[in-house]
């Protein structure tokens, strides 16, 4: 383990598997102590907290609906009294209700943007107390392609990508004078389970379009979220971060 984030307290919401998980090892790894929020997957997220133990880490499972207001506030008081602050917000948790806009239930696209934007929106209000009373503090949205271009029978979470890429311009220009980051990072197409159960034309088509000729690895992305979380990116604030291995 290395001390670049050593006496940070980060909290990666979505922490469980895919994306999430990742990005919870890799800033452990760095030094962080390390929340990991989960909503249903209770084994998954045991074990990652499991694995950054052995390696030597400090991490605390949190279960939590990221849209409900008082879970979050609770769980933001989880981890402060465990660790006295938050240094570092992932924004990490994100679902996908699939349709084409004709036929898409309301079910379908309140469900995606309560949980991909408005999870954001309070994860950040509850957590930007910590941050300003030190003053520090690093907050991470991940995004989407989709939130750049929009997707074709994703118009619930085209919107809710799209929505956090201006809600995060706006923290940023909010508390930039207390020594806060707010960035975005935009993935394209990764291995998840998601990408995994894609037909293979779709996956082919795909990869066609990608000059590095393949898909992300989360380890690709938890990187990344490593360098945004550290001192190494003082002076980067605002900013929307594509990481798609140049997809055209």
């Amino acid at each position: 383990m290395s001390s670049e984030l050593k006496d940070k307290v980060a909290l990666v919401t979505g922490a469980s598997r895919g994306l999430g998980r990742a990005i919870a090892i890799k800033l452990a790894s760095k030094g962080a102590k390390v929340a990991v929020n989960y909503l249903t997957n209770d084994v998954q997220a045991v074990e990652v907290t499991q694995i950054i133990v052995a390696q030597g880490g400090e991490a605390l499972t949190v279960k939590a609906d990221v849209a409900d207001s008082d879970a979050v506030k609770n769980m933001v008081r989880q981890v402060t009294d465990k660790w006295g602050k938050i240094d570092i917000l992932v924004n990490n948790a994100g679902i996908t209700r699939d349709g084409l806009l004709p036929r898409m239930q309301d079910e379908a696209w309140d469900e995606v943007i309560n949980t991909n934007l408005r999870g954001a929106y309070l994860c950040t209000k509850f957590t930007l107390r910590s941050m300003m009373s030190q003053p520090w503090g690093r907050i991470i949205n991940i995004s989407s392609l989709a939130g750049l271009v929009g997707n074709q029978g994703q118009t619930n979470y085209s919107a809710s990508k799209g929505g956090l890429i201006a809600f995060t311009k706006a923290v940023a220009r909010e508390v930039g004078s207390r020594n806060i980051t707010a960035n975005v990072i935009a993935p394209g197409f990764f291995v998840t389970e998601m990408t995994n159960k894609l037909p293979a034309e779709a996956r082919a088509a795909i990869l066609s379009r990608i000059p590095l000729r393949r898909y992300g690895t989360p380890e690709d992305l938890a990187e990344l979220v490593a360098f945004l979380a550290s001192e190494s990116s003082n002076y980067i604030t605002a900013q929307v971060i594509p990481i798609d291995g140049g997809i055209i």
